[in-house]
Order: C-alpha cells, then sequence, then structure tokens
C-alpha cells in the first residue's frame, strides 16, 4: 500500500471518530433536555437512562 492509500484510511478514520464524538455529544445533549423535561428525577439508580420519578 502506498503512502497515500495509507494517509487516506487514517483520514478517513479520524472522520469516523470525529463522527463517533459528534453522536455521542447529541446523545448526552438528549440526555439532558430528558432530565429536564422530567423535572424531579431520583438520581439514585446507576443506570443514567432510567428514571425512576419521585
Amino acid at each position: 500500500m502506498c503512502e497515500r492509500e495509507r494517509e487516506r484510511d487514517r483520514e478517513r478514520e479520524r472522520e469516523r471518530e470525529r463522527e463517533r464524538e459528534r453522536e455521542r455529544e447529541r446523545e448526552r445533549e438528549r440526555e439532558r433536555e430528558r432530565e429536564r423535561d422530567f423535572g424531579l428525577v431520583d438520581t439514585s439508580c446507576k443506570y443514567r437512562s432510567c428514571f425512576n420519578h419521585i
């Protein structure tokens, strides 16, 4: 494999990693919005996606 192909592969991998990070950030934002919408949330549950309403 030539150097240009390796560089393109590395660039594609970096782009995929950036996209994964953007998706994780979007998911965190959706999580924060859900928490705001629910208001009082029991945070004692170890699963952040589990909402036990007070």
